[in-house]
């Protein structure tokens, strides 16, 4: 299939008419009934059924649209890419991405420090989950970005910030009062209580599960969230023990929730992303700097 094929195709599929797809791509409606028979031409089979005074896709046609949705993302990403290199960045505007583990203490603290020396500067601000941030920094839609345990990007630095750590947020009474006041807990200790765990997906899901896996525990997990705040709002109703980073627990309401370190301790590093093709600025580098002392603020030791 020729791009112009595709084009049409995409358009069909869309709409469901061959007048609709016409209007979206701003062409005459025979232009896009020939490029459909000489799509079908080239292929060898037809791509939709006229059923209605609508098109019907076949079998052939759904199998083909999968790759031609990616296809269509993946040049809407060129467009996005060219647009933001055209646009340039303005000396004014610093666009800052951060899961949202780091959104709710970590953010507003590093905001209120950078604010002392930028108090002019315009920050545009995003709460994002760790493959969108990549993504839009990939696409230079944004200057920096910080996340949690992450894998290397070859268009983006990938810089260790700082180490954080998995904690416990227990309903209050769900835990017995001697590990309480003791301040720890073994996963051992949470076999027979509701624990709300992490989406194993997650970059820090998948490090607990690790830990489940070698501490041989056989958690009660009722729920599984890809939000730590999630899990943390739901420890604060009862639901169950929240298995989340400290920075999230940094957040909880001590008349309502315990929070305890979870033993073995389980290492969450933080790292900050940045394109390659951007320089590295001064502004970037103070809100780094920001970053770093807004993390040793709620309990995150920097690394050395």
């Amino acid at each position: 299939m020729r791009l112009r094929h595709i084009e049409v195709f995409n358009a069909v599929m869309l709409t469901g008419s061959v007048s609709a797809a016409a209007r979206m791509i701003n062409v005459t409606q025979p232009a896009v009934s020939r490029t459909l028979q000489h799509a079908e031409l080239q292929l060898g089979f037809p791509l939709f059924q006229r059923v209605g005074g609508r098109l019907r896709p076949t079998v052939e046609a759904q199998t083909l649209y999968p790759h031609v949705e990616r296809l269509f993302t993946q040049l809407d990403e060129v467009q996005r890419l060219s647009a933001n290199l055209r646009a340039g960045r303005s000396q004014s505007e610093l666009r800052v991405l951060t899961v949202l583990g780091l959104s709710y203490e970590v953010m507003p603290r590093a905001m209120r420090l950078f604010r002392q020396k930028h108090p002019s500067l315009v920050v545009h601000h995003q709460a994002l989950h760790s493959p969108q941030i990549v993504s839009a920094l990939v696409l230079q839609e944004a200057d920096v970005g910080y996340v949690f345990s992450t894998l290397p990007h070859p268009a983006l630095t990938h810089e260790q910030l700082g180490a954080r750590y998995m904690v416990c947020v227990a309903p209050k009474g769900m835990l017995p009062a001697r590990v309480v006041r003791s301040g720890q807990v073994g996963l051992n200790q949470l076999a027979g209580v509701p624990v709300l765990s992490l989406d194993s997906q997650d970059p820090l899901g998948m490090l607990l599960a690790h830990a489940v896996r070698d501490s041989e525990t056989g958690l009660n997990v009722v729920m599984t969230v890809q939000t730590y705040h999630v899990a943390l709002a739901l420890a604060h109703h009862g639901v169950g023990v929240a298995l989340v980073e400290a920075c999230t627990a940094a957040s909880a309401d001590p008349a309502r929730v315990d929070v305890l370190r979870l033993e073995p301790q389980i290492d969450v590093p933080v790292h900050v992303l940045r394109p390659l093709a951007r320089p590295h600025s001064q502004t970037v580098r103070f809100f780094t700097r920001c970053m770093q002392q807004a993390l040793q603020a709620v309990g995150v030791s920097p690394v050395n």
